[in-house]
């Protein structure tokens, strides 16, 4: 209750305190009301199956592993030394922590967290240094099987051939920026989540995936000559279905092409 004086009035602290109560309930209903609307459309558009989709189109046409082929090994053992790295020096002090509040939970909920935690880091390095050419080469070689030779003309040199990957010539504009700080900022403020139980987890990914999915598009943006304006105005009408596809490779997000158009 708010604090009151002698003569019954509330007090100023307590108005203030009744005004932060008030304003924090509003604001929690808000996000909850925003938050449901969507994961209900990220469960409509069905766009949680297009990197399923994906990986059985990239396996079917071997042409789009020649980026990635000369690659694989440098990434294997940057994963493999990030995440094992991750395990010997941060799984004692997180399970420390989340068992405080996981219970018997933490066992698993610490495995899930460094696992996160290591695919961001091995995402950073990879995505702006070691794979940023095979994912831009991937990404403009789906478009060309698809047959958007004249959108892939808008962003690179494109040579004559039936070898998709072959015909790729200089690349004109990049939708390449290097990894922005307020990315690594927002990862940090939201990792507390993760010390609240299962539910807190799920919400920390939820919000990950949000920024992470609207980020593939980048390249069929920019090859579209879409204005900063028409990207916000439709990633923000496709909110639920950009989270719904979260982060994927770029060969699938050339499948996704035909739907956003």
């Amino acid at each position: 209750m708010a604090d009151a004086n002698e003569q019954g009035q509330p007090t100023r602290r307590g108005r203030v305190t009744d005004s932060i109560r008030n304003n924090a309930q509003e604001v929690l209903k808000e996000d909850y009301t925003k938050a449901r609307g969507v994961a209900l459309d990220a469960a409509k558009s069905r766009a949680w199956f297009y990197p399923i989709k994906g990986i059985f189109y990239f396996l079917s046409h071997r042409t789009l592993w020649q980026p990635f082929v000369s690659k694989l090994p440098q990434y294997l053992a940057l994963y493999g030394s990030v995440t094992a790295g991750m395990f010997t020096f941060t799984y004692l002090p997180q399970f420390a922590v989340l068992v405080f509040v996981n219970g018997p939970l933490a066992v698993f909920t610490t495995v899930f967290l460094i696992l996160n935690e290591s695919s961001t880091i091995v995402n950073m390095i990879s995505k702006n240094y070691l794979l940023q050419d095979s994912l831009l080469d991937t990404f403009d070689g789906t478009l060309l099987t698809r047959n958007k030779t004249d959108m892939v003309k808008e962003g690179r040199e494109v040579r004559s051939g039936s070898n998709p990957m072959a015909k790729l010539g200089k690349v004109i504009m990049s939708p390449f920026a290097k990894f922005s700080p307020k990315a690594i900022v927002r990862y940090f403020m939201y990792l507390p989540l993760n010390f609240i139980p299962v539910v807190g987890t799920a919400v920390f990914v939820f919000l990950q995936a949000k920024g992470r999915g609207q980020g593939v598009h980048d390249r069929f943006f920019q090859l579209k000559k879409w204005s900063a304006s028409q990207r916000g105005d439709w990633l923000k009408k496709h909110t639920g279905p950009y989270t719904a596809l979260q982060e994927h490779e770029a060969q699938e997000s050339g499948l996704t092409v035909d739907k956003s158009q």
